[in-house]
C-alpha cells in the first residue's frame, strides 16, 4: 500500500509533470486562463493518458516481441493521436461549449509532451517495477498521478492568472512576460514538497 501512495505522492507533488519536469507547457500556459477550461482539459488529458497507458502497455510487449523497440516512439504517437481524435470527436457531439473554449489545443493534446513523456517512462520503469510484480498497475497508476499533478497544476495557475489580471502590473511586465513569472513562481513553490516521499518513509 505504502508503494502505491508514494506513486501517487510523486506523480502529483514532488515529481510533477508540469512543474518540476516542464512537460505539457504548452496547454499548461494556454489554457490555463480560466479555470472551467483548465479543468476540461486536465480532465481530458487523464483520460487520454490512462486510455494511451493500457493501449500502449501491450502494444509495447509486441514491439519486443518482434524486435521492433526502435518503432515505439511512432507507435506511440500515432495511438495518443487516435485518442485524442476520439475525445475531440465526443467533446464536439457532446460538450460543445468545453469543445469551443478549448479551440485549437485539445488536438494539440497529440503533440503534449506530458502524454508522450509519461507513456515513456512507463515503458522505461517496467523493468524497474516488475520485480514487484506491479508493472501494468504501476503504469496505470503513475499515469493518472501524472495526470491529476497536470491538473493541479493548471487549477493552482488558473487561479494566479485570474489574481493578475486585478493586479497592478507595470506595463513592461503585462501579458506573457508577468505570465511567465508568475509560472515560474509556482514551479519553484513545488521544491518544498522535495523529499516528502523519503521523510514519509513510503519508499
Amino acid at each position: 500500500m505504502k508503494f502505491f501512495i508514494a506513486l501517487l505522492v510523486m506523480g502529483i507533488l514532488t515529481q510533477n509533470f508540469t512543474l518540476s519536469k516542464f512537460l505539457g507547457i504548452c496547454p499548461f500556459l494556454g489554457v490555463s486562463k480560466k479555470l472551467n477550461t483548465a479543468l476540461g482539459m486536465s480532465a481530458a488529458v487523464i483520460f487520454v493518458m490512462l486510455i494511451a497507458t493500457a493501449v500502449t502497455y501491450p502494444v509495447n510487449m509486441l514491439l519486443i516481441n518482434y524486435d521492433l523497440e526502435f518503432l515505439q516512439t511512432i507507435v506511440f504517437i500515432l495511438v495518443i493521436a487516435a485518442l485524442v481524435q476520439t475525445v475531440e470527436i465526443v467533446l464536439k457531439k457532446y460538450v460543445k461549449s468545453l469543445y469551443n473554449s478549448l479551440g485549437i489545443y485539445l488536438p494539440l493534446i497529440t503533440t503534449n509532451c506530458a502524454v508522450l513523456g509519461v507513456v515513456i517512462l512507463n515503458i522505461d520503469n517496467i523493468s524497474i517495477y516488475s520485480a514487484y510484480n506491479y508493472g501494468f498497475l504501476h503504469s496505470m497508476i503513475n499515469s493518472f498521478a501524472a495526470g491529476v499533478g497536470f491538473m493541479l497544476a493548471m487549477v493552482l495557475f488558473a487561479g494566479v492568472r485570474s489574481r493578475l489580471e486585478t493586479a497592478d502590473v507595470p506595463r513592461f511586465l503585462q501579458g506573457l512576460p508577468i505570465t511567465l513569472i508568475a509560472a515560474s513562481i509556482v514551479s519553484v513553490s513545488f521544491l518544498g514538497f522535495a523529499g516528502l516521499v523519503e521523510g514519509m518513509g513510503l519508499m
